[in-house]
């Protein structure tokens, strides 16, 4: 990554009515009348219909009992030989997330912040792998990045859940990186109708507003609509720079019979803001500086006039699902987006022997993205003997175009322990400005077969993609790069009586990089393979769930960028392998009792050579064995809330987290480490009637601490301090 600029390569559901009638016309057809009446009173429909779970529905709680990001259809998540994580809407209502990485702080193997308060979603690791690229789905469909920018930044009140898929997935997803993916399920048209108005406000001179309806727009409820929105403005921690939003979501489903059913989702995004994240050196962050004092985490190295960050961005698409009969039923999903990003800044580029004098560059470039991705599936429910099968087979493609330009300029010193600000901003030289073609064509095929308490998911998948890359400031296209691959993956589970089920699993990716490094010289694909060992339990009469897994992670040709001696370079590292144990535990007790619990361990290592730096006589310095910079061998969270049903404090809500980040490398040559952390979150809520409270608060003890470094000079990032937000929410 160039400093600044941030070069992103660092079973079916019951119908509703039928349930209903089944339960209340049950008992009149073995009994008589009274023992009708009797049932009927025992046993209460909407109980009933509470327990049914979509893996595309909200959900009561924290706990998620289905999902479809690991399977691409409505599977238990306990079946799933593969370690997901579901956080909920009233998961993220408790704890006010508002951001992809305050989503993340509770979930295992997985952060958001390894660049502390940026606010583009770049700073994302999955299992020890710091990759933006291929990561980020909404409704199962890839959002693609460009170079500079990407679609991750998403308003969390526009999704019903977030699902984080461990572990590689390309033999449903084609382009993925082997960490993982995070799928952002949006919400849905619901046939009961649902208003809801919030307003709030916190630290940082923020102000917010909200609102959510939804219903049936006609008699037989066959056509539903949803509208969300959302808006913010207020100012950042980082001195001088804003941020503001705008979020708008309609929705549309038609269903004109039970086996058909069409929803269009729509979604704009406006965001102002600047460059939250920057750019410090390790003196006065993470050791002492000048006096023993440390640079405060508000500190801005950039100049006031010239720093901006903005996005624009749209789509539109849609879920078409006919159920032909018992057996066979076709999906196809689609969606076009559009993105408009421009940006502008100055950043750090090394401190001078005097500790005192900091060097600075300026930057400003954009991006123009449009894209279509369309997803079409078949899926079969069948037996063969005494084998059930559900087997999936798919047809994919993916087109994007892009252009992607920036040019850089000079701009004088400042000291850091003692800014000005004010140096004028000169000879901006253009040094990228390409356009990029991309698309991929994939066909794939999975069978989850069921035998006794056995279930077995296999699946292959074939790709072809190509990239046609035009550099405008040479007037010439880079050598047109077509690759394809085969990707495979095998899970075993096995379902025991008693709500365990053990699982082993085998997973491959594959991930086309367009462009050349700074030598010239094409990127090849990056590959992933993974294996992996888990236990899942889902304990009969308790609403929890919980997983153990271990697993072997390997990623070959990473392109990696910013390492010490060469930080404006693009490279690829021959392999990284990581290796890891992560448990998660989460329930919604009837008590009133939320509990999400998480632990991690990753032994992280480069396990083919790249040459970061020459040594005083010119010797090449490795950093073969060494653990990649941001990865932190141990994390762990805990999140309680407890809300009071009965009694004189009933709707009153209390809740209360701490998540422990362990000390990182700061650098890929592991010269220097960033301390460990240990962090604080709490709430407080209280419903009366139709009107919800809520007071949070983040980094309870305003703990100054550095979420990672890449770089001694110039490469650490603050994690964000104490932030307050406070809301009421309204519904009828």
């Amino acid at each position: 990554m160039a400093a600044g600029r941030g070069t992103i390569r660092n079973d079916a559901t019951v119908p509703r009515r039928l349930l209903i009638a089944t339960v209340v016309l049950a008992a009149p057809l073995g009994c008589g009348h009274a023992a009708a009446q009797n049932a009927a009173t025992t046993l209460d429909p909407i109980l009933v219909q509470d327990r049914i779970e979509s893996a595309f529905g909200p959900i009561k709680g924290y706990v998620a009992k289905k999902g479809s990001t690991g399977t691409k259809t409505d599977t238990p998540l306990i079946e799933t030989p593969q370690s997901i994580s579901v956080i909920t809407k009233d998961q993220m209502e408790a704890q006010a997330v508002d951001s992809l990485n305050s989503a993340l702080r509770y979930t295992p193997g997985a952060t958001g912040n390894l660049y502390g308060t940026d606010n583009r979603g770049l700073g994302l690791q999955l299992r020890g792998i710091s990759n933006a690229n291929g990561v980020f789905y909404k409704d199962g469909l890839q959002l693609k990045e460009s170079n500079f920018t990407l679609f991750t930044a998403l308003d969390p009140y526009g999704a019903e859940r977030y699902e984080v898929l461990r572990g590689p997935a390309s033999v449903l997803y084609g382009q993925a990186s082997p960490g993982g993916i995070i799928n952002y399920v949006s919400k849905r048209p619901t046939e009961e109708t649902l208003r809801e108005v919030e307003i709030g406000g916190g630290s940082f001179n923020r102000y917010e507003g909200k609102f959510d309806f939804s219903g049936a727009v006609n008699a037989d409820k066959s056509l539903l609509f949803r509208l969300t929105g959302a808006g913010h403005m207020g100012d950042t921690q980082t001195d001088f720079v804003g941020d503001d939003r705008i979020f708008i979501a309609p929705a549309i489903t038609w269903q004109p019979d039970a086996d058909t059913k069409l929803t269009v989702l729509a979604n704009y995004q406006r965001d102002r803001s600047g460059w939250a994240m920057q750019y410090l050196p390790k003196y006065g962050t993470v050791s002492p500086g000048k006096d023993g004092k440390y640079l405060p985490n508000s500190m801005f190295v950039g100049e006031p006039g010239f720093d901006s960050y903005n996005n624009d961005q749209a789509s539109i698409g849609y879920e078409f699902d006919h159920r032909f009969n018992e057996t066979w039923q076709v999906r196809q999903h689609a969606r076009y987006v559009n993105l408009r990003h421009t940006e502008e800044g100055v950043f750090g580029g090394g401190l001078e022997a005097d500790n005192e004098t900091y060097n600075r560059y300026a930057d400003a470039g954009g991006t123009k993205l449009s894209g279509v991705t369309v997803d079409n599936q078949a899926q079969a429910d069948f037996d063969t003997g005494p084998l059930g099968h559900t087997l999936l087979v798919g047809l994919d493609y993916k087109y994007y175009t892009y252009r992607d330009y920036a040019s850089s300029g000079d701009v004088g010193t400042i000291d850091i322990f003692n800014p000005v600000y004010g140096s004028p901003i000169t000879n901006l030289t253009p040094y990228t400005d390409t356009d990029t073609d991309q698309q991929q064509v994939g066909l794939y095929a999975q069978d989850q077969v069921k035998l006794g308490n056995w279930r077995l998911t296999l699946g292959g998948r074939q790709d072809w993609a190509d990239a046609k890359v035009y550099d405008n400031l040479t007037s010439a296209y880079q050598p047109e790069q077509k690759d394809s691959a085969f990707t495979s993956r095998a899970g075993l589970v096995y379902l025991a009586d008693n709500g365990l089920a053990p699982y082993v699993s085998y997973s491959e990716s594959f991930q086309p990089v367009a462009g050349s490094d700074s030598d010239g010289n094409v990127f090849v694909p990056e590959t992933g393979k993974q294996y992996e060992i888990g236990l899942k339990y889902q304990p009969t009469g308790w609403n929890s769930f919980f997983t153990a897994s271990v697993f072997d992670l390997t990623r070959q040709n990473v392109v990696r960028s910013g390492n010490e001696g060469r930080p404006d370079d693009l490279f690829q590292t021959g392999e990284i392998r990581s290796r890891g144990v992560e448990l998660e535990a989460v329930a919604s007790l009837d008590s009133g009792l939320d509990l999400r619990a998480a632990y991690t361990w990753l032994d992280t290592k480069i396990t083919k050579a790249t040459a970061i730096a020459e040594g005083e006589n010119g010797e090449v310095i490795s950093d073969e064995g060494n653990t990649p910079y941001g990865v932190a061998a141990h994390s762990a969270s805990l999140w309680a809330n407890y809300t009071f049903g009965s009694g004189r404090l009933e709707g009153l809500g209390l809740g209360g987290g701490v998540r422990y980040v362990g000390s990182s490398w700061g650098d890929d040559a592991n010269s220097f480490k960033v301390p460990a952390v240990v962090l604080a979150d709490a709430a407080i809520h209280y419903k009366w009637q139709n009107a919800t409270l809520n007071f949070n608060v983040s980094n309870l003890f305003n703990k100054r601490y550095v979420a990672s470094c890449f770089a001694e000079s110039f490469g650490c990032f603050y994690g964000e301090g104490r932030r307050i937000n406070g809301s009421v929410k309204y519904t009828w």
